[in-house]
């Protein structure tokens, strides 16, 4: 549901095409919730016949410039203010922590080494798109500088844990608990 609402949030700036609302996509929502061409343009047609977005300008090659009407703001402030996020728990880069102890300490440390560099490589690509936006452009950007910090942290937090497991590896307990019936 939320691919809905990330267009309506990105029509509340101002009509867009599907072009438009794609190349939006790719430098900003992307690092939280990626969207394909398909899936997009899919939403833009379901908003449409719901009467949350309208078709504002035609232009050549098919071209349809969308605009969010009374309606789809209500939708998208209703949203916001009344649904609780669902907060996905899934990650499974660590779950497979959780099983590092069958692959051996070498591959456990250079798992976790491969995490964090992830993590410090996701770090750098938020930094760099922090350094090369204007923030005060629009809302939509002012408020999108609290996501790429929140990124930017988050990726910087885990870098760290990743280095400091690794580090824990040698210190594990490595004798075999009984083996458990079924």
């Amino acid at each position: 549901m939320s691919l809905r609402h990330a267009a309506l949030g990105l029509l509340a700036d101002g009509p867009a095409s599907g072009y438009d609302l794609l190349k939006t996509f790719d430098r900003s929502l992307a690092f939280i919730w990626p969207a394909t061409q398909s899936q997009l343009y899919g939403e833009l047609n379901r908003l449409a016949d719901d009467g949350l977005i309208e078709v504002s300008n035609e232009g050549p090659r098919g071209r349809k410039d969308y605009s969010i009407t009374e309606q789809g703001r209500a939708e998208l402030e209703r949203w916001i203010t009344d649904v609780e996020p669902d907060r996905i728990r899934r990650n499974e880069a660590l779950l497979r922590v959780f099983f590092l102890g069958t692959v051996g300490p070498a591959h456990a440390k250079a798992y976790l080494e491969r995490e964090a560099t992830v993590h410090e490589d996701l770090e750098a690509l938020l930094q760099t798109v922090e350094r090369d936006t204007d923030w005060d452009t629009s809302d939509f950007n002012r408020y999108g500088h609290l996501v790429i910090e929140s990124g930017r942290r988050y990726a910087h937090g885990q870098a760290q844990w990743a280095h400091w497991a690794a580090t824990q590896v040698d210190n594990l307990e490595t004798t075999e608990a009984p083996a458990q019936t079924r």
